[in-house]
């Protein structure tokens, strides 16, 4: 009964890791995801041996994490005031982008394996677009300035994502790593 227990949380967590990563290209926070699975994990799992996760790759994890959403937030505000975007401007980038990334997984792309993921990246980034110069131009900005903020919008959440999924790429290595060492 223990082999069968440990196996379902092995198996539970690698599927947290790849659902947390594909979370984080949506913009939800699934590195978050990861390090909570990781350490219930580390909590309830085995004590010992080769299967076993410690508390100081959970707080590993957790300072990956950590980094991932400083970088993503120091892109975001990077790129709205690189523009001179208002905070309306930001938070209609962050409603557009998560709708974009819904949107961009469910339609997709004809790429083999990378379509969807690669899809909710344009399309958050096109969201973010389209919400922050929405946001501009309904209070009053000229159409160009409008463009100009959702321009530096689409960038910052390319670079933001890419920053905050290199992190879930490392959390999820370590986890993966973690169980096979």
């Amino acid at each position: 009964m223990d082999q069968i227990f440990t196996i379902t949380a092995v198996v539970l967590l690698m599927a947290s890791a790849v659902t947390g990563w594909t979370l984080t290209l949506l913009g939800l926070p699934g590195n978050w995801l990861m390090v909570l699975s990781a350490a219930l994990y580390a909590w309830i799992g085995p004590a010992s041996g080769i299967l076993q996760i410690g508390w100081l790759a959970v707080l590993s994890i957790t300072a990956l994490a950590v980094v991932g959403e400083l970088a993503e937030l120091a892109t975001s505000v990077w790129g709205a005031h690189r523009a001179g975007g208002s905070r309306r401007a930001a938070v209609f980038s962050l409603f557009g982008s998560m709708g974009g990334a819904i949107v961009g997984v469910m339609l997709g792309l004809p790429i083999p394996i990378l379509g969807p993921p690669v899809a909710a990246l344009l399309g958050g980034a096109l969201g973010a677009l389209a919400g922050a110069a929405f946001a501009e131009h309904s209070l009053g900005e000229a159409p160009g300035q409008s463009l100009r903020v959702g321009h530096a919008a689409f960038w910052g959440r390319i670079l933001g994502t890419g920053a905050k999924t290199l992190a879930g790429t490392a959390i999820a290595a370590t986890l993966f790593v973690g169980i096979i060492i």
